[in-house]
């Protein structure tokens, strides 16, 4: 497949359009905008926060030019426009000609089939026209009418994909932790054409024989077996390549590639979800896709830095709040290892069911083969249309598991906000697998560091807890150009992640990176009959603690001395407890503190403890 980008490929690579904005600042005058971008951030139309009246709430429109040319070569090959994404009604024409139907629904892509309309080897004209506020009253009760900021415009990126007129139009694939392969190709070839699929591993090299299957329907399925596959988990996410091929014999007439991982989820009711047949606790934070000065614009630069943050908070799950998020943090999630909710957008409203439909199928053909997604979300706080649910199913090859955030369904209760005191004994005492999708809501730093050791120790006891998500992960403070470039979170509402708006980290994330380390040391005093034992817990899932490293130091803070020692790692499968045994020297009772560090199998800081040697009161008789 050929591609063509029309636009940049994110908010650090924008290309400039003709555009204008028909109300509120810089309105009714032609001029350029860089695509992708959110129009508010780049000084258009007007600021909206989702608890707006819509008597209030911005409805301007942005009207986009761009021309670009198409290779002569592509005459007689299939090309589509694709958009990533359009917030919020979007009316495509080329050349003068309509693209297709108006597409309403923010947070998917969709593209149109353009050949017949194209100039081949010439300029042609792309106009698009994109409403901020849906003509479908479902769209803005889904989508509009919610606890975020409201933007508009072309967000994500645009370009135009060339396929042969015999191709591969579409691929599922389920590898399971067994090692079994099952993949769905869709076809649109002549009959007697054959495909052929390749699996590759990390460092290019083939993992068994090409399969080879004639093209006999429109829709190929193709089993096998890999054995002694290596698995994907958020701990170890190994990543394999599969390269399919539509043939004329030994002429390759299109070409595909996707990354899959091998592993497999379920869901025992009344016992808990598991992945490759342990067990989960879900540590997982709620995210948007956000930046202050750039909106729902983003780049997968941007999600490297997300997903390595959510990491070093020793977070293993992260929840897509509340609509799908780029392909490219699902890409890095998929790499770095994180288990991701996906959800069809509805906060506390719901598409309509013809357009949920459309919405939902766009977003499962578009993300259904990343091996970090582990569960589909319908909706959040009342905005699920159940209607839709026989889709995830119907669509997901994986059958992944589907959820109600805010509600029990599937056997899975998610309830927001429990209170500890009248409302921990459900986390104890119910019969359903419990997993909040929400939790210790943070505004102002004010509960996730306050709160989750307390919460979390009951969770961790637990057989039915599967863990939950904390909200949320970074403020939502946009910087205001009608505001001197000001910082706005609408008052209180935006003001609750764990780290600030520019991902400053505060207190809670220093608490949360401990509590929810998976090298749990046992807390205790430094006395004089100190031995250097100290009683940790693996709490990791698939990970031996002998694959980590430790180190431990001894400092004497005036003077700055040091000592410096390493452990022997333990051998501690998952869940077993054991101890850590420090080769103490003979004056250690004459420095002030010890630290204790741990690193996981990547090298990364799991968690530096601090355990006073000296009191107060000795420090004190040493000033004076």
């Amino acid at each position: 497949t050929e591609i063509s980008y029309l636009s940049g490929t994110g908010s650090d690579h924008t290309v400039n359009w003709q555009f204008c904005c028909t109300a509120g600042s810089q309105s009714g005058k032609w001029t350029t905008i860089p695509v992708p971008s959110c129009w508010e951030l780049q000084g258009f139309g007007k600021y909206d926060y989702g608890f707006a009246k819509d008597s209030i709430r911005g409805k301007e429109s942005g009207l986009y030019k761009h021309t670009f040319q198409v290779p002569a070569s592509w005459k007689g090959k299939n090309v589509n426009i694709v958009f990533e994404g359009v917030m919020t009604d979007a009316t495509v024409k080329i050349n003068g000609h309509s693209a297709g139907p108006v597409h309403q629904g923010a947070f998917y892509a969709f593209k149109y089939n353009i050949s017949t309309l194209l100039k081949y080897g010439g300029r042609n004209l792309l106009e698009v026209t994109v409403a901020k506020h849906s003509d479908n009253p479902s769209v803005n009760e889904a989508e509009r009418k919610a606890d975020f900021w409201l933007f508009g415009g072309i967000f994500r990126p645009v370009f135009l994909e060339a396929l042969p007129a015999e191709h591969i139009s579409g691929v599922a694939i389920n590898a399971l932790a067994d090692g079994a392969f099952h993949a769905v190709l869709k076809v649109n070839a002549a009959q007697q054409r054959q495909v052929g699929l390749q699996l590759y591993d990390k460092n290019h090299q083939k993992v068994g024989p090409q399969i080879i299957r004639s093209v006999d329907a429109t829709e190929i399925h193709i089993d096998t077996l890999y054995p002694d596959i290596q698995l994907w988990s958020a701990e170890f996410p190994n990543l394999y390549h599969v390269e399919i091929s539509l043939r004329n014999n030994n002429q390759v007439l299109h070409t595909l590639q996707q990354r899959i991982g091998f592993r497999t989820i379920e869901v025992k009711q009344r016992d808990g979800i598991y992945v490759n047949g342990v067990k989960m606790k879900f540590k997982g934070v709620n995210r948007h896709s956000f930046r202050p000065e750039t909106g729902r614009t983003t780049s997968k630069t941007i999600s490297i830095e997300d997903v390595l943050l959510i990491k070093e908070m020793n977070m293993n799950a992260v929840r897509m709040s509340h609509y799908p998020p780029d392909g490219h943090f699902l890409d890095v999630c998929d790499s770095l290892g994180l288990y991701v909710m996906d959800e069809l957008a509805g906060w506390h409203g719901n598409y309509n069911t013809a357009t949920g439909t459309r919405l939902a199928k766009e977003m499962l053909e578009h993300d259904v083969n990343h091996p970090s997604i582990i569960f589909w979300a319908n909706g959040n706080e009342g905005g699920h249309n159940k209607e839709l649910d026989h889709l995830f199913p119907e669509l997901d090859l994986q059958q992944r598991p589907v959820v109600h955030p805010w509600q029990l369904f599937n056997g899975i209760e998610t309830q927001h906000y429990r209170e500890y005191n009248y409302g921990i004994g459900n986390y104890e005492n119910g019969k359903e697998i419990v997993m909040p999708t929400e939790f210790l809501h943070g505004q102002f730093d004010g509960g996730h560091g306050a709160g989750l050791e307390d919460y979390w120790d009951k969770m961790w006891h637990n057989p039915l807890s599967a863990g939950g998500f904390l909200w949320d992960f970074a403020d939502q403070g946009v910087v205001r150009k009608d505001l001197h470039d000001s910082l706005d979170t609408d008052h209180h509402r935006g003001a609750d992640g764990i780290v600030g708006p520019h991902h400053e980290k505060e207190g809670s994330f220093f608490t949360i990176k401990e509590v929810w380390s998976p090298v749990y040391v046992e807390r205790r005093e430094i006395t004089p009959a100190f031995d250097g034992t100290f009683n940790i817990e693996n709490r990791y899932a698939f990970t031996n603690t002998d694959q980590c490293h430790f180190t431990w130091q001894l400092k004497k803070l005036a003077t700055a001395r040091v000592y410096n020692d390493f452990i022997s790692a333990p051998h501690l499968k998952p869940f077993e407890k054991g101890t850590l045994k420090l080769r103490l020297p003979a004056n250690w009772q004459s420095y002030d503190v010890l630290y204790l560090s741990a690193k996981d199998p990547h090298d990364k800081e799991l968690f530096t403890w601090s355990f006073p040697i000296v009191r107060p009161a000795q420090v004190t008789a040493r000033m004076i």
